[in-house]
C-alpha cells in the first residue's frame, strides 16, 4: 500500500481529484495518510476533514526561521513514514533536504508542457497568461518528479489541451483542469502505486 502525503496551499481542486479517484478505485494501492497545508484558510484542508483524512497547517508565519519550518516539515514528512509526497498547488518551495531525502518520491503537476512555460515565476495563472500572450496552439499540463531545480525534475505524464479563440486566462486555467491536471495526476499515483514507475538516468520509464 502506497502511503502518499498531499502538500497544498489553496483550494485543492487537484486534492480532489486523487480523493475522488482513491474512493472509486482510479487509484488502487494507495492511502492518502495526511494533508498539510502552509495556509491555514486553505480550503484543501477541508475537503480532507470531510474524507477522514488528517490535515494539519504547517506555515513559515509560525517558525522564526525558515530554517525551523523547513525542519517541521521535514519531521511530519518522516513521522508519517511517506512513500511518496505530492505537491497539489504547494505554493512554497521545497528545501532540499525534504528533496533529496525523497528523490524520485516527490510528485509536482505543472499547468504547462514542460519545458514550455515554467521556471521561476511560472505558477498558477501567470502560465495561461504568458502562453495566451504568445498565441500557443497547444498548452497542457505536466507530472514530473521534483529536483533541486524548478520544473526540471523527471517529467512523466503530459497531457495536452487545445487553446480556443476566446480562451481568456481564467477559462484556459479551468479547461487544463478539467483536462489534463485531474486527468493525469490521479494516474501518475496509480501507476507508481502499482510499481509501473522507474526513473534512469534522469528520465522515467513506464513499465
Amino acid at each position: 500500500m502506497l502511503r502518499v502525503g498531499i502538500l497544498v496551499s489553496g483550494g485543492g481542486t487537484n486534492l480532489q481529484a486523487i480523493i475522488d479517484a482513491v474512493e472509486n478505485k482510479t487509484i488502487t494501492n494507495t492511502e492518502i495518510v495526511t494533508v498539510i497545508s502552509n495556509n491555514k484558510t486553505a480550503y484543501a484542508l477541508e475537503r480532507a476533514k470531510k474524507h477522514g483524512i488528517e490535515s494539519i497547517c504547517i506555515s513559515p508565519k509560525d517558525y522564526a526561521t525558515r530554517e525551523q519550518f523547513h525542519e517541521a516539515l521535514y519531521q511530519a514528512l518522516e513521522e508519517r513514514e511517506l512513500d511518496l509526497v505530492v505537491l497539489a498547488g504547494y505554493l512554497v518551495v521545497i528545501p532540499e533536504k525534504i528533496i533529496t531525502k525523497y528523490e524520485n518520491r516527490i510528485l509536482n503537476i505543472h499547468p504547462s508542457l514542460i519545458p514550455s512555460f515554467c521556471g521561476t515565476g511560472y505558477y498558477g495563472l501567470t502560465v495561461h497568461e504568458k502562453a495566451l500572450e504568445r498565441g500557443v496552439k497547444v498548452t497542457g499540463a505536466t507530472v514530473h518528479f521534483v529536483d533541486t531545480g524548478t520544473d526540471t525534475g523527471p517529467i512523466l505524464l503530459q497531457q495536452p489541451v487545445m487553446v480556443e479563440q476566446d480562451d481568456t486566462p481564467k477559462t484556459l486555467q479551468q479547461r487544463v483542469m478539467e483536462e489534463a491536471e485531474w486527468v493525469i495526476l490521479p494516474k501518475a499515483i496509480h501507476l507508481i502505486a502499482n510499481g509501473k514507475v522507474t526513473v534512469e538516468n534522469g528520465k522515467t520509464i513506464i513499465l
